[in-house]
């Protein structure tokens, strides 16, 4: 039998054939239990085996992942590929059916996840719904300072509310502060979302497809602003999903690629975003070409078997 992973160049490449099973037609050929490995202390996020089911079948099947202080990573998938559930696992909003997870040195079931979510700056759509239309720009960013969503109670902080301005500065919506959020563009809410999971100075910060649903200007923008922040060796590790390379800024340094939960490939960018997995993990030949940091792709031929 051939291994599940094949590692060339620090890039872990996974062949189709390999792709998870519904969980209940692979429950007869199930292997033993795995034993997991101690995590890395040097890693900011260290999963081992991660498996989520749901309903028959594995959301996620047997990841395996780690994430460096000074890496900003991209996940790359289908639509159902499993992204959305990788990043609520990662950011501590889900639970493994099994497998290890380690955030920021502690461990899934054994640390209190709401002392350790403060220290995860997350945006999703998710966490957008919850965001009152009603709330000024500046409290829908000070309120994160309290881990709640809607007008704090009490009064806030010169720091914070010094901080929070500097990061609606960071992502030129200064000028919105008194506005309330309802009556934002998607664009300008977008920005607003991430100066919010910045607001705790996060040890690493996930945004879940930051750039879903911006006209191109939109979109350009973003992109250029979060470039800059990759790009700074001050910023905490980063994390980014989503479903399009047009959409991967400038200044990112790794890549895990996902089809139907299983880990396509993963490793440094270069490495790992190639025609050929980008080809596996979309199920359609593609051509992938890369210039001045940008990448664009497009369809050469007919899908893959």
């Amino acid at each position: 039998m051939s291994p599940i992973f094949s590692v060339t160049s620090g890039v872990s490449v996974v062949p189709a054939s390999a792709l998870p099973r519904p969980a209940a037609a692979a429950a007869a050929a199930a292997p033993a239990p795995r034993t997991y490995p101690e995590p890395d202390p040097d890693a900011v996020l260290d999963l081992a085996g991660v498996t989520v089911s749901r309903s028959g079948n594995d959301l996620l099947a047997e990841v395996d992942w780690q994430v460096h202080e000074d890496e900003r990573w991209v996940i790359l998938g289908p639509n159902g590929a499993g992204k959305t559930t990788l990043l609520s696992v990662a950011a501590a909003r889900l639970h493994p059916t099994r497998g290890r997870v380690a955030i920021l040195g502690e461990q899934l079931g054994k640390v209190d996840v709401f002392e350790l979510r403060p220290r995860i700056g997350l945006s999703s759509a998710s966490l957008a719904e919850r965001i009152p239309a009603d709330e000024t720009v500046a409290d829908v960013v000070l309120t994160a300072a309290y881990a709640v969503v809607g007008r704090f109670t009490e009064e806030y902080d010169a720091v914070d509310a010094t901080r929070g301005g500097a990061l609606l500065a960071q992502f030129g919506v200064e000028h919105l502060a008194a506005r309330l959020y309802g009556t934002l563009s998607e664009g300008e809410r977008k920005r607003v979302q991430i100066a919010r999971a910045l607001m705790t100075d996060p040890e690493i910060l996930m945004l879940d497809e930051p750039a879903a649903g911006l006209d191109l200007g939109g979109r350009e923008d973003l992109v250029r602003r979060l470039s800059t922040l990759a790009s700074d060796p001050a910023a905490p590790a980063l994390v980014l999903v989503t479903h399009h390379v047009e959409e991967i800024p400038p200044g990112m340094t790794h890549a895990l690629l996902l089809r139907q939960g299983a880990v396509v490939a993963s490793g440094p960018l270069a490495e790992a975003l190639t025609a050929e997995t980008l080809s596996e993990t979309f199920g359609l030949r593609l051509r992938l070409d890369q210039r001045d940091g940008r990448y664009t792709a497009r369809a050469a031929g007919n899908p893959t078997k």
